[in-house]
């Protein structure tokens, strides 16, 4: 164990390898022998730093919000709602089933439960709004 006086920082090194360093505003780092790296906020959100340089952090609201290596980021909310955001849209997808894209281009789709496909041009004209109901 190793105490930094000037910074008032506590490091440990355990046997099994895992190191945990616990800085004086209450946040605690901890870094695994895998590559691992959990930090504990002093809000209580907890960020994971994968290995692979993915990324998932929990917030104390119940939102986890993971980014992938390739910088795509998936947001997950407690009432159900998924946020998908890449280079090319960004996209929320209800418990309903109802799903919304808004492209880089501006261009938007909505697909409802229902079967209905709603389309807008990038400066919000509509140009296809179909029922989804078959004849």
């Amino acid at each position: 164990m190793y105490y930094y006086a000037e910074t008032k920082t506590q490091q440990t090194t355990y046997p099994d390898g895992l190191e945990v360093i616990e800085f004086s505003n209450g946040q605690v780092e901890k870094h695994y022998p895998d590559g691992t790296k959990e930090v504990i906020f002093v809000d209580q959100t907890v960020k994971y730093l994968f290995a692979d340089g993915s990324q998932e952090s929990v917030f104390t609201s119940g939102v986890i919000q993971r980014v992938a290596t390739n910088g795509d980021v998936t947001i997950e909310h407690p009432n159900g709602q998924r946020e998908i955001h890449t280079s090319e849209f960004k996209r929320r997808e209800y418990p309903d089933g109802t799903v919304k894209t808004v492209f880089t281009d501006g261009r938007q789709e909505t697909r409802y439960s229902s079967g209905r496909v709603r389309v807008k041009d990038r400066s919000g004209q509509i140009v296809v709004d179909n029922s989804g109901s078959s004849l």
